[in-house]
């Protein structure tokens, strides 16, 4: 069986950690974009977080179904080419087990159940070991071996009995002497391997054994069979010689017998790849059993599949900087780069697709990118795209904002069937609801981190439509600031909580040297804790420019 791959990749199109409502909608719209262009090679839109609840809002009012989670892209099991070697039945005779594997040309075969479930594995050295120590009397009996075995591996042809649903009750006794030595040593129920010589049956017949093997195509006379049937006892034929039946006999014992059982090393399809690599290293197998999200088993990989790596790839919305990006990004191939920020920190091993545009929105250059291509923007993605617009430009009040983003909002709310005002209202308004959650809930809802020189630092916001919300909200986050400091190990922290109606922020800070950085920057001291930011509303444009501008003067 050659190599397969397990399904068909989809290009992961994601936006950053803690996404707000453009990082959503864009890989959303996007998608949607890039499978309209080319449907030989599917996209699927993805998120790396928690939605907060202005996306939630949006999402729900068209209808649209929440993106995957992944918050990690380092390659998994899944991500290799893993062979798909079908299971086989624990009843499996050891002969046919060999052939299995060497027709296969695979050293390992996994035992399964009637519902895929992994019962075992036995191992081309399982089998070996099981020829050569010879033939055990017993085996056969212990194993529960079926006749159904024995007749396949002898090639042997029933002439008295049936071997449906039976199974050895005694010991293999091979009848080369006398009639009157076969007779001492056979007991009720054996297996009486003989010749043609009729006497040789008649005498295993008397001795009451289960089942008679004619070798070398041996006539059986009628009377023999005639009261082997009364007696029971099943009569097989078969053109082996005494000798080679009694040799192969031994590899009818089903397989489960042999199995390992205990201490199974099984991978899923979520097990990362590195972790499965330092398994393969400590043990001298070859091949793995892999688990699909049921339990169920798919196939096998070994060390060499791991070579064949497939990275995950991805293209990357509404962010640029690794310090934002989806855990795993370094082992991930990115192809593509969708952004309005500045030219952040991401590497990429070979040229990519990237577009930057000085706009308000990703989204906004998305709605582009529909109209470059001619492609019709349905009602749905219309309103995915006009949300993020308003979200990123807070209704066009945020310095961020341009032209192009305000006629390209205008013109998707006609396409997509809303009062624009009536529409933003209602999602700020749900955006900005704060009850019932937890401040690292609220904390989350759009926060970012950055990197300026040695010093790494957080930026979250929260816009807010009303007095209530706003205040609700500082209440929450403020004394969780110096939690999330330490848990990210950064050096400052900053959250606006931006009044979107006045255009005014005001500003918490953690870390030690955050004010002082505040007060270079904006020429502005806390009162009450709090530090007032007049007409301060955008993170991209006027709280990260000046913070950087700031933190780089103390390096100088």
């Amino acid at each position: 069986m050659s190599n397969q791959t397990v399904n068909r990749r989809a290009i992961k199109i994601i936006g950053h950690r803690n996404p707000d409502t453009d990082s959503i909608c864009s890989a959303i719209a996007y998608s949607n974009l890039k499978n309209i262009l080319d449907p030989t090679q599917p996209c699927k839109p993805c998120r790396a977080g928690l939605i907060n609840r202005e996306t939630e809002f949006v999402l729900d009012y068209f209808h649209v179904p929440l993106p995957q989670l992944y918050t990690d892209v380092s390659p998994h099991i899944r991500d290799v080419d893993i062979r798909l070697a079908e299971g086989v039945d624990g009843e499996l005779s050891l002969r046919r087990a060999w052939m299995a594997m060497r027709d296969q040309e695979l050293d390992t075969l996994c035992i399964v159940d009637g519902k895929q479930e992994l019962q075992g594995v036995i191992t081309v050295k399982d089998v070996a070991t099981a020829n050569m120590d010879g033939i055990d009397p017993n085996t056969l009996r212990e194993a529960r071996t079926s006749y159904q075995n024995i007749l396949d591996i002898l090639n042997g042809t029933v002439l008295v009995g049936d071997v449906t649903g039976k199974t050895v009750e005694g010991r293999v006794i091979i009848g080369a002497g006398s009639a009157e030595q076969i007779e001492k040593v056979t007991s009720p129920g054996d297996i009486a391997i003989v010749s043609n010589r009729s006497e040789s049956q008649l005498a295993a017949l008397e001795m009451d054994a289960g089942c008679i093997i004619v070798c070398n195509d041996g006539k059986v006379p009628r009377t023999i069979c005639m009261l082997a049937e009364e007696k029971g006892c099943m009569v097989i034929t078969t053109s082996m010689g005494t000798y080679a039946a009694g040799q192969i006999i031994s590899q009818a014992v089903p397989i489960r017998y042999f199995m390992s059982t205990e201490n199974l090393l099984t991978f899923t399809l979520h097990t990362p790849v590195e972790s499965a690599t330092k398994v393969m290293a400590t043990v001298r197998f070859r091949y793995f059993p892999v688990l699909d999200e049921d339990g169920k088993y798919i196939g096998v990989v070994s060390r060499r599949n791991m070579l064949n790596l497939h990275k995950k790839q991805l293209i990357l919305v509404d962010h640029n900087e690794k310090s934002q990006a989806v855990e795993g990004i370094d082992e991930a191939e990115i192809l593509e780069i969708i952004d309005h920020h500045r030219i952040g920190t991401i590497e990429t091993e070979g040229p990519v697709y990237f577009r930057n545009v000085p706009v308000g929105c990703t989204c906004t250059i998305v709605y582009q990118m529909y109209r470059e291509n001619g492609v019709e923007v349905d009602a749905t993605t219309a309103g995915l795209l006009l949300s993020a617009i308003l979200s990123d430009t807070l209704m066009f009040r945020s310095p961020t904002c341009t032209p192009t983003d305000e006629r390209a909002a205008r013109e998707l709310a006609q396409l997509a069937g809303v009062d624009l005002e009536e529409y933003a209202d209602a999602m700020f308004g749900h955006g900005g609801d704060v009850s019932g959650k937890t401040a690292a809930e609220v904390f989350n809802g759009d926060y970012k981190i950055f990197t300026s020189g040695d010093v790494r630092f957080g930026v979250g916001q929260g816009i807010y439509m009303t007095e209530k919300n706003r205040r609700a909200a500082q209440a929450l986050v403020g004394p969780y600031l110096p939690e999330a400091l330490e848990k990210q190990r950064l050096d400052h922290i900053f959250y606006m909580f931006t009044d979107a109606r006045n255009s005014n922020t005001e500003l918490l800070t953690a870390g030690a040297g955050a004010e002082e950085l505040v007060a270079k920057a904006f020429g502005a001291r806390p009162e009450g804790g709090v530090i007032t930011l007049l007409g301060v509303v955008s993170r991209k444009k006027q709280m990260i420019p000046r913070l950087i501008s700031a933190i780089k003067s103390e390096q100088e």
